[in-house]
């Protein structure tokens, strides 16, 4: 659950940290003879990079040639991962991978470039999840909805009877016929 001050945190988020732009940089590094062309591909995509978290979901964009853009509504969503490298982690960096229903087998979008990673993650599932804040605390053992509804309570109670006097009825019969089936094969044998 997120605090309204969290949600405010993630809902300004709006570009990544510049330690993305160090990861790139060492990233592209194993380019070796291709690092100028690897890195000025990703320090385009690094500064025009836009993440926007709204009431309704989430988009990210990037690129100048080829922009890209990807809009996921909080509902589509279905699980959520975070990775992070070793280089990521000594960044203090993370990675969010947010998965939906759209029958692809990895991620649909990938939040990357985001110190406060477990905040966005909470945030995400949270809105995922429809989760309110100030979801009330049930004790161990009671039903979910036996607070809410004491006519729902009364109206299973009242099921519960009828199926327990059903089976007695059905156990009843069973025998009768089971006594009744012995006596006719006893009345065939004389």
């Amino acid at each position: 659950m997120t605090t309204p001050d969290a949600e405010a945190r993630v809902l300004a988020l709006e570009k990544p940290h510049p330690a993305l732009w160090t990861y790139y940089l060492i990233s592209s590094l194993a380019f070796l003879f291709l690092f100028p062309v690897a890195a000025l591909v990703l320090w385009f995509k690094y500064h025009t990079l836009r993440y926007k978290f709204t009431a309704e979901g989430l988009s990210m964009s990037w690129g100048i040639l080829f922009r890209r853009e990807t809009i996921i509504n909080y509902a589509r969503i279905q699980d959520i991962h975070l990775r992070s490298n070793l280089i990521e982690r000594w960044l203090g960096l993370g990675r969010i991978l947010v998965q939906t229903a759209s029958g692809n087998s990895g991620a649909e979008m990938t939040i990357e470039g985001i110190k406060e990673f477990e905040l966005v993650r909470d945030f995400l599932y949270s809105r995922m999840r429809g989760v309110s804040d100030h979801a009330p605390v049930r004790p161990a053992g009671a039903h979910p909805g036996a607070a809410e509804s004491p006519d729902l309570v009364a109206a299973l109670l009242e099921v519960a009877r009828e199926i327990r006097e059903t089976r007695r009825i059905l156990e009843s019969r069973r025998i009768l016929e089971s006594r009744g089936a012995g006596a006719s094969k006893r009345a065939g044998d004389v």
